[in-house]
């Protein structure tokens, strides 16, 4: 092990002692730690995106810190502790990449993810007869705590898998005009919040479906979709404001206006 992990392991170590650590650190558990893990994945992401390297690192850095954390808790309780963390990360992926650690050979990148996914269902298999389930899912083992998109593009892979799937994207698109009439219908009658919320729902995971069947991750796509929004508001703000206006102080039209100069100025370029 590495000088600085064994280091961080140590600092986190005294962190939690209950006599000479942290009182903030000694008083937090799983579950209040488990947000800013979340949270620190997020900003990794970006950190990529930005494609600023020295904020990757030190978000790779927090984000190490969260796993040490959560390592340290379960020893103090006696599950396990970091090098076991470590090891069975290890062992996982020698078992999933036999046609690098072993004799069986591969063709290609799609054959290898084929071949990933087909080892993680025996591993979830072999967890749920562990378990004592006689019953097998193509869904058992999706967490609920992802978030909604990406959750529902990895039930809709695991449905694709045993044949549960649009043929072409192009029906997927005929699905999206139905689910969107059917919101329409909802709204046109006044139905309750519970209502619109099912009718939504159903619209944003055919939308999911769409992006799987064009081969684009709807999380990145809605990403990109947010950052280019808040660059065009921030343009249509700086417009406003070089006529001395502010967005609360002008009209939708005024600011529909600069909304589109804004959009030329960014297909432009510099």
């Amino acid at each position: 092990m590495s000088a600085n992990l064994l280091r961080l392991l140590d600092i986190m170590a005294l962190l939690r002692d209950p006599e000479r650590g942290c009182p903030w650190d000694v008083e937090q558990s799983f579950a209040t730690i488990a947000p800013h893990t979340i949270e620190e994945a997020y900003e990794v992401a970006d950190a990529i995106d930005q494609g600023d390297m020295t904020a990757l690192k030190d978000e790779l850095g927090d984000l190490l810190l969260q796993v040490v954390y959560h390592a340290q808790m379960a020893g103090e309780a006696g599950h396990f502790d970091f090098e076991e963390v470590a090891g069975a990360i290890c062992e996982k992926l020698l078992r999933r990449h036999p046609h690098v650690f072993g004799e069986i050979e591969v063709e290609s990148s799609t054959a290898q993810t084929r071949a990933w996914e087909a080892q993680k269902a025996e591993e979830r298999k072999a967890k749920a007869s562990a378990a004592g389930i006689a019953r097998h899912g193509a869904l058992d083992g999706l967490t609920r705590g992802l978030p909604a998109l990406t959750r529902a593009l990895k039930l809709q892979n695991r449905a694709a898998r045993v044949g549960f799937d649009w043929d072409e994207a192009a029906q997927v698109l005929d699905k999206i005009g139905e689910e969107t009439a059917e919101l329409e219908q909802e709204m046109r009658i006044g139905a309750p919040k519970d209502r619109l919320e099912d009718e939504m729902g159903d619209l944003l995971f055919a939308c999911v479906n769409l992006a799987r069947k064009l081969g684009v991750d709807p999380e990145s796509a809605l990403r990109r979709a947010d950052n280019k929004f808040e660059s065009r508001f921030r343009r249509m703000e700086a417009r406003l404001a070089e006529n001395g206006k502010r967005p609360e102080t002008s009209s939708l039209d005024e600011m529909e206006a600069e909304w589109v100069n804004a959009k030329a100025e960014e297909r432009s370029g510099p």
